[in-house]
């Protein structure tokens, strides 16, 4: 065993240590009922520190998709995901993170079965969200991961057969461990990723002497034209709903920061998450890829890889390693627990048992959803661009789950039965607009499926249930 296995074996083992001894250190509720065993596996008991929820809400994110993916595409174009991620993040602490603590919610998508007073509309919501999680999220970052540690390490094994070893682990963190030890060793492999990811990019801008000459003006620019991945029109239209639909609504993040012990607490990890958003992440996720375009041409999803290998020393390349696959670890159990939550509390409870034996309903509902994310990994495989893939797919769910969050939020009198119907025409409309006719970019189109789907609530809502819709003035109350 060479001494970058060795660090890398130990780091990683020392980071599932560390998470351990303060899982077990952590005080746990003799209530036994299903209500108190939720909020434990799914809530961390309502523990979790300002310090737990920033890193675990960080680290959930940037994993191997944002990393390897991002820097695929080799321009600082892709920058603008990270800064307009903190618009979305200072919209969970100060609008919704209030909104779920008052309505004491251990899922998301329990604000709308209070909000139209219907499980049903939570129901879809929360099959949508597992879909999302299940067809997209999972088998993208077991990919990337596996992709990563092949590139840098030039693994010979099929990348299938590190994908399984990731998806292995990161599922005993999610059985075993709960949203307790995944936050926490969210936030220590945080620490060890975000240190060694800004020495990557320190090194990788030294390789070149800091001299970008050479390099062609359209991946140096931030401002989009109509043929790049992000057109600078897509800024004022559906970058910024997509920003709050990932922040605001979607599970895998909120459940975090919905596992403070205040909303105090837990607003202040969130805007810790948004500094770090602002200031560490953007630079990590587009200068290494831009430096490989200089020094090796286009060479797409290997860049990240390849230039990590190339500039860190010998003795760093196992711990960042260990980084790596501590980002991916934490983001596949992240899903998962987020998975199993939504699937438990929002579907299992509500049609088939509502008093479940949740741990073991826990590991079931986990080894199947990893089955599924390892059976698509060669899918992803085949991809031109990981994270352009992602957000396009995403956009048949996220548009339609946020119009409902909205029309539940901002208007009073809407029928659910309405909602849901505008959630499945939202799908269909902006799979449409997918695969048969695609007039403009992807994400205006995603702004317009939004709209959509919000005036067909209410006005099927009117027209067709009877109701007379109210525009709410104060989102809060």
């Amino acid at each position: 065993m060479t001494s970058q296995h060795m660090i890398f074996f130990g780091l990683t083992g020392l980071i599932a240590l560390l998470t351990y001894l303060k899982c077990r250190a952590a005080p746990r509720s003799n209530d036994l009922s299903t209500e108190a065993a939720n909020k434990e596996v799914f809530l961390a008991g309502g523990s979790l520190s300002w310090f737990f929820v920033a890193g675990s809400i960080t680290l959930t994110n940037l994993s191997t998709d944002q990393l390897v993916g991002m820097n695929g595409n080799q321009m600082a174009l892709l920058a603008w995901w990270e800064l307009a991620a903190v618009a979305g993040l200072i919209i969970l602490a100060k609008v919704f993170l209030p909104i779920y603590y008052k309505y004491n919610c251990t899922t998301t998508t329990e604000l709308l079965e209070k909000r139209y007073n219907n499980h049903h509309i939570r129901a879809l919501i929360a099959v949508l969200f597992l879909l999302g999680n299940i067809c997209i999220f999972i088998p993208s970052m077991l990919y990337t991961g596996s992709l990563f540690m092949q590139s840098m390490f030039s693994v010979d094994a099929p990348i299938i057969f590190i994908a399984i070893a990731f998806a292995v682990v990161g599922s005993a963190y999610a059985v075993f461990g709960g949203l307790r030890a995944v936050a926490v060793s969210d936030a220590y492999s945080g620490v060890l990723l975000l240190s060694l990811g800004v020495l990557v990019v320190i090194l990788a801008l030294k390789a070149i002497d800091f001299d970008f000459t050479g390099i062609p003006a359209e991946r140096l620019t931030m401002i989009g034209g109509n043929d790049s991945p992000i057109p600078w029109h897509t800024l004022f239209t559906g970058m910024i709903f997509i920003q709050v639909f990932y922040w605001s609504t979607n599970q895998t993040i909120t459940q975090r920061a919905m596992a403070s012990p205040s909303v105090e607490e837990g607003q202040k990890g969130v805007l810790v998450a948004a500094g770090i958003r602002l200031l560490i992440v953007p630079p990590m996720i587009v200068l290494p890829g831009i430096v490989s375009y200089k020094l090796y041409g286009d060479i797409g999803d290997a860049a990240y890889g390849r230039i990590v290998a190339d500039v860190l020393p010998d003795y760093l390349s196992g711990a960042f390693a260990a980084a790596i696959a501590a980002a991916t670890l934490t983001s596949v159990n992240s899903v998962l627990n987020s998975s199993t939550t939504l699937y438990i509390c929002d579907i299992h409870e509500k049609y088939f048992g509502d008093s479940p034996n949740v741990p073991r309903l826990n590991g079931i509902i986990t080894v199947g959803i990893i089955l599924v994310g390892i059976g698509l990994v060669p899918v992803y495989a085949t991809a031109e661009s990981i994270i352009n893939l992602i957000q396009q797919l995403y956009g048949l769910l996220s548009m339609p789950i946020l119009s409902a969050f909205i029309v539940g939020l901002m208007f009073n009198k809407v029928d659910a039965r309405a909602a849901i119907f505008a959630v499945v025409f939202g799908v269909g409309l902006y799979g449409f607009f997918s695969f048969v006719w695609e007039p403009f970019h992807y994400i205006h189109l995603m702004f317009v499926t939004l709209i959509a789907c919000v005036i067909t609530a209410v006005s099927v809502s009117k027209l067709v249930f009877g109701t007379s819709p109210e525009l709410r003035f104060t989102i809060g109350r």
